[in-house]
């Protein structure tokens, strides 16, 4: 996995508020790297939960210790008004015993 392209990718998808699209990311940086290039590079392979291991490994054995633990916890942003899409879709919301239309996040911890 090259580290340069993993970087950036990663540092687009937490900066993006739309669509995130190779094209895009391009436009971020001005045309330094090409949306070919991108492209390129999410279609070398299937990454697997072993290639996001390799990534992290080295920085989760820097801060683990035997009392520490890892949360994952789900929440919905609902809203109400925006068109349905794959992002904008119903979800059940425990909270509000209902179904929302909305965005499901994962926050880990």
């Amino acid at each position: 996995m090259k580290k340069a392209n993993l970087d950036l990718y990663t540092d687009y998808l937490l900066s993006t508020f739309g669509s995130a699209t190779a094209t895009g990311l391009s436009a971020m940086v001005e045309g330094e790297v090409s949306h070919d290039r991108i492209t390129r590079f999410l279609s070398e392979q299937d990454y697997t939960s072993k290639d996001l291991w390799q990534q992290v490994k080295t920085t989760v054995r820097m801060i683990e210790r035997d009392d520490g633990v890892l949360i994952f916890d789900d929440t919905i942003q609902e809203k109400a008004w925006t068109d349905e899409s794959e992002l904008m879709c119903w979800h059940f919301d425990h909270c509000s015993g209902r179904n929302v239309k909305g965005i499901n996040l994962l926050n880990a911890l």
